[in-house]
């Protein structure tokens, strides 16, 4: 289909005379594959109409697309007197353009945005650092980098942070986070710095500067759920809520098997042997291959949203998107906000999805379990990691309860 024809004919002239003109069946043939409707299409095209003709009037270079899109966006839209038809919704044209971008970068543009400069190649390297020597998962690579980052960039020319540029920061970040937070942002400046001497660089008296706040680790009384808040959780996904199947599978995952957010997004057909009954998890923390066990209501689950809700796509992974681009799996974040809706429809206190992987601990430890079980379960490397634990196993806290001063029993 001409991609043009899809429009009004003002619309289509407006693109047409654009630069952008060049991108429009690319754009078209690249939404039509990832699954979008064509209605949404449309209203896209429009979007991109309305860019198109805004842009015609100004000097325009491709490579500086992205602080043309933000001006649009920012500064244009709230005061727009362009001549009718014209998409003004903020929503729609932000996603319209954010896809003209990656259709750009796919036809060769290098944008501005995409040139990095030294401070930018030291993080890249430190990332890479962080993958081989440290074996770091994804998720805490990007954290770190993310902290690091404002460091990196007070520096000259990618150099070291000088004595007080470092004291300015930790104080700026640890003075508005937790000590648990606070932690973490130690933890990232040291690592940082580690990685500078693992490239020749003396940082000796920068590491004396980093200190963590205080903080017990072994303090908190881990967070779990009592046996009727779990049903009450598992019954929070009626036929009436969108992706129920999804969403039930994705729960019991949690808490029959105390996955780990991304380990649940990160499940793939392959995985499950349904003959054997097991499951393999595969992109641990750890970084290692587990097999588990897996239980009867949790395989159900699963094949169920296979057979009922899936939608047809090549992608391997288990739970993917339902709306376009279908092909993608999930984000770790609509596997956390999917937890979050459920407790909110079971009329429960809680946000974080961890007091499931807790809760299996507390459940396995008062059903008679050992500590050693809790850590083959939840796959800590260490013993240590599942001490926490010992203060929800509530069998054998009270056979050594000591009585309590003057009462009679």
């Amino acid at each position: 289909m001409d991609v043009f024809d899809a429009l009004t004919p003002l619309a289509a002239c407006r693109l047409r005379a654009s630069v952008f003109g060049q991108f429009a069946q690319p754009y078209w043939d690249r939404m039509c594959g990832q699954g979008y409707a064509r209605s949404t299409i449309r209203l896209y095209l429009n979007c991109l109409a309305h860019f198109a003709y805004w842009s015609i009037r100004r000097k325009f270079e491709l490579a500086s697309l992205d602080q043309h899109i933000k001006h649009f966006i920012e500064q244009h839209l709230p005061r727009c007197r362009c001549v009718a038809p014209v998409q003004r919704t903020a929503q729609s044209v932000r996603s319209a353009l954010g896809h003209l971008r990656t259709t750009v970068i796919d036809a060769g543009v290098r944008l501005d945005a995409d040139l990095i400069g030294p401070a930018d190649e030291q993080l890249q390297r430190f990332d890479q650092y962080l993958v081989r020597m440290k074996g770091l998962a994804t998720s805490t690579r990007r954290r770190r980098v993310a902290i690091v980052k404002p460091l990196a960039l007070v520096t000259k020319a990618g150099g070291l942070p000088t004595a007080n540029q470092l004291r300015l920061f930790l104080n700026q970040e640890l003075s508005r986070v937790s000590p648990a937070s606070g932690g973490v942002t130690a933890t990232a400046v040291r690592s940082y710095l580690r990685f500078r001497a693992f490239e020749g660089e003396r940082v000796e008296q920068l590491l004396a500067i980093v200190a963590s706040p205080a903080n017990w680790r072994l303090a908190p009384l881990p967070q779990t759920l009592t046996a009727s808040e779990v049903e009450r959780l598992l019954g929070a996904f009626q036929s009436t809520v969108p992706s129920h199947l999804r969403g039930y599978a994705i729960v019991r995952c949690l808490v029959d098997l105390g996955l780990r957010s991304s380990e649940v997004i990160g499940l793939e057909l392959d995985h499950i042997d349904w003959a054997a009954g097991t499951i393999r998890i595969c992109k641990a923390k750890s970084r290692r291959v587990d097999i588990l066990p897996l239980p009867q209501t949790t395989g159900a689950a699963i094949a169920a949203y296979i057979r009922s809700e899936r939608p047809q796509a090549t992608s391997r992974r288990i739970f993917v998107r339902h709306v376009a681009p279908v092909e993608e799996p999930i984000a770790a974040g609509v596997a956390r906000r999917t937890v979050r809706e459920a407790y909110l429809r079971a009329g429960l206190p809680h946000t974080r999805v961890h007091i499931l992987r807790h809760t299996l601990a507390g459940r396995l430890l008062n059903t008679g379990g050992t500590l050693k079980e809790v850590a083959d379960v939840l796959r800590h490397r260490e013993l240590d990691t599942s001490l926490i634990y010992a203060k929800v196993d509530f069998v054998r806290l009270k056979a050594v309860a000591m009585p309590w001063p003057g009462s009679k029993t």
